[in-house]
C-alpha cells in the first residue's frame, strides 16, 4: 500500500496486462510457478483487484482511493517504500569510517551456468565474494583485520541482459587480529583488486567442480558441448580454463561519508530489472526503453532499445530470483551485533539507539498525504480485495 501519486505514462504492468496472456500460451509449460505468480502480481498492483483505501481531505474536499501494492519483491512500483524502511533499519549499523564500493562479476560462460543454476551459483557467488574480501583483508601483507560488508545481488546489465554480478559495501578497516584496535586501511585504497580477482576466480571454480561432483548442477543448450558437460574430466578442463581468464573484479573510490553510503544504497538495494521511468512507448509490437551503453563515455552513454514485446517479458523474466532466494546479505562484523559493538567500542563512537525500536517506527505517521494542499489524508473506508489468488481454509 503506498501514497497515491501520479504514474509514469508506461509501467512494466501494461506490458503484462496487453501482452502477457500471448506471451504464457507461448511458453505454456516452461514458466516456472514462481514466474506466473510474479507476473500475476506486477499486474494487478494497485489496481481495484487488491483492493484498496478510500481517502479524503478535510481541506480541499478531495476524494481519492489509493489501491494497495502487491508488495512483490520484482515489482517497479513496490520497492521504494520497501527500500526506506529497510535503509532505517540499516542507520544504526552505519559506523564514522570510509566505506568503499566493490563488484565482483561473473564471466559470459560461467554466468551462463549460473543461469540454469541460479539458486546454487548465486548462493556461490555470494560465499567466494565474501571469503575473499575476508581471507584478503585478514593477511597482514595486506590489512590485517577482520572486516564487514553488505552485499546486494543484481543479475541484469542495462539492457536487461543475463549479467550477474555483486555490489559490496564494505568499511575502510576492521578489529585488529589480536582484537584490540581498529585498523583503518590506506586513505582512498581499499585492496589491490587484481589479488581480489585472482582469489575470488579460483574460489568461485573451486566451488563449480564441488557441485558439479556433488550432482547438484545442470546444463543445457550450446554450453552442455561447450563445457563437456558430459565428462568430468574435460569439464574440470573447462573450469580450469575459465578459471585462467581475467574476471571483473573493481573498486570504487570511497564514499564522501556515511551519509552517501545511505543515499547509493537507497538506489541499490531494491532495484529490479528495470524501473519504469525507463521505459518510452510501446506499440503493437515492440517496447521502446532506455539503456546506457558503457562503450561511450560521457553524455553520449543513454541510448534508446527497441524489441518485440514477447523479447521484453523474456528478459524481464531472467531476472526472476527462486523463491524465499535472499539477494541482500551481510557478513562479517556487519553481520554481528556483537561485533558491531566492539567495533564502536574500538572507534570510540557511542551507541545508537535500539534497532528494534527503529524498526517498530520506521512507517510514517502519516501514510498518505493530499497531493493538493499536502496534508494528511483521512482513511474514511476500506474496499475489499477483488482477486484471491487462494481460496480460504475450511
Amino acid at each position: 500500500m503506498d501514497n497515491p501519486s501520479s504514474r509514469p505514462a508506461l509501467e512494466v504492468a501494461d506490458v503484462f496486462r496487453f501482452y502477457g496472456a500471448q506471451y504464457k500460451a507461448k511458453q505454456r509449460g516452461h514458466l516456472s510457478l514462481n514466474q506466473l505468480k510474479v507476473m500475476s502480481a506486477i499486474e494487478r498492483c494497485r489496481t481495484a483487484q487488491l483492493g484498496g483505501h478510500e481517502l479524503h481531505c478535510n481541506k480541499c474536499e478531495t476524494d481519492l482511493i489509493a489501491y494497495n501494492s502487491c508488495r512483490n519483491r520484482h515489482c517497479p512500483k513496490c520497492q521504494s517504500s520497501a527500500a526506506k524502511r529497510w535503509l532505517n533499519a540499516r542507520q544504526a549499523q552505519l559506523l564514522p569510517v570510509e566505506y568503499y564500493h566493490v563488484v565482483f562479476t561473473l564471466p559470459e560462460e560461467v554466468a551462463q551456468l549460473a543461469f540454469y543454476n541460479k539458486a546454487k551459483m548465486y548462493d556461490l557467488l555470494f560465499s567466494a565474494a565474501s571469503q575473499t574480501l575476508s581471507t584478503i583483508a585478514k593477511d597482514p601483507k595486506h590489512l590485517g583485520a577482520d572486516i564487514g560488508s553488505t552485499m546486494v545481488l543484481h543479475t541484469w546489465g542495462s539492457a536487461m541482459t543475463h549479467h550477474p554480478h555483486v555490489h559490496c559495501i564494505v568499511p575502510g578497516g576492521g578489529i585488529s587480529l589480536d582484537k584490540h584496535s581498529w585498523k583503518a586501511c590506506k586513505k582512498g585504497f581499499f585492496l589491490p583488486v587484481r589479488v581480489l580477482s585472482r582469489l575470488f576466480r579460483r574460489l568461485y571454480m573451486q566451488g563449480v567442480r564441488q557441485l558439479y561432483e556433488a550432482e547438484q548442477l545442470q546444463c543445457f543448450g550450446k554450453l552442455v558441448e561447450t563445457a563437456h558437460f558430459d565428462d568430468p574430466i574435460k569439464l574440470s578442463s573447462w573450469t580450469h580454463a575459465q578459471q585462467q581468464r581475467e574476471w571483473v573484479v573493481y573498486a570504487k573510490r570511497p564514499f564522501a561519508g556515511p551519509e552517501a553510503v545511505l543515499a547509493y544504497l537507497s538506489r541499490y538495494t531494491h532495484r529490479v530489472a528495470i524501473a519504469n521511468s525507463r521505459l518510452q512507448k510501446m506499440d503493437n509490437e515492440h517496447v521502446h526503453f532506455k539503456y546506457k551503453d558503457y562503450r561511450r563515455k560521457g553524455n553520449n552513454m543513454h541510448k534508446l532499445m527497441k524489441v518485440d514485446t514477447d523479447e521484453f517479458i523474456r528478459r524481464f523474466m531472467l531476472h526472476i530470483l527462486p523463491s524465499g532466494f535472499h539477494r541482500i546479505r551481510h557478513y562479517g562484523l556487519l553481520s554481528s551485533k556483537v561485533k558491531l559493538k566492539q567495533s564502536r567500542q574500538l572507534l570510540h563512537v557511542s551507541e545508537p539507539e535500539d534497532e528494534e525500536i527503529i524498526q517498530e517506527t520506521d512507517e510514517p505517521s502519516a501514510p498518505f498525504m493530499c497531493r493538493e494542499c499536502h496534508l494528511p489524508l483521512k482513511i474514511t473506508g476500506l474496499r475489499g480485495a477483488a482477486y484471491k489468488p487462494r481460496a480460504p481454509p475450511n
